[in-house]
């Protein structure tokens, strides 16, 4: 009997852990909806125009967004149509996808439950106060999947 106690109780337990903290979720549903971003000249054909790569003044950074003005001034939030698609390019140029971002104007605000950080203005993108979230979906962050910056993610590479 105690044989069976161990694998219903571990059983228990994971069926109360939120989907991410068992590998799902958020992330995996990202990255799911936007697995078509992979080859930045998709985001190019969808109207995303890149912005110079952001990086943290501790460390890190979100890499080159490539946003879509119109999704942002849309103010909808739809999984699948991120208003900023962000890349890590590499040392031959290549971007290779990393994360994308949400953004509204309307708040607050939450994608599957995983609330948006708010950024006042005047910030240093030029745009009116918003709420955003960042899910990075194919780059591990060990800050935690949904944070602005990624340690293990540079500028480096990036040319303006």
């Amino acid at each position: 009997m105690k044989a069976t106690k161990a694998p219903i109780a571990a059983l228990l337990i994971m069926a109360a852990l939120p989907a991410a903290a068992l590998g799902g979720g958020l992330p995996e549903q990202v990255r799911e909806a936007n697995a078509r971003f992979r080859d930045v000249n998709q985001a190019v054909k969808e109207g995303y125009s890149p912005i110079p790569c952001t990086s943290g003044i501790d460390g890190g950074a979100m890499g080159i967004h490539y946003v879509s003005a119109d999704l942002i001034k849309d103010e909808a939030i739809d999984l699948s149509k991120p208003e900023a698609v962000m890349y890590e390019p590499d040392e031959h140029g290549k971007m290779k996808l990393v994360a994308v971002e949400y953004i509204t104007t309307k708040g607050p605000a939450n994608l599957g439950g995983q609330l948006f950080s708010f950024t006042n203005a005047p910030n240093r993108y030029g745009l009116p106060a918003f709420y955003e979230l960042h899910v990075w979906a194919w780059k591990n962050n060990p800050k935690g999947p949904f944070a602005d910056m990624n340690p293990d993610v540079s500028c480096r590479h990036a040319h303006d």
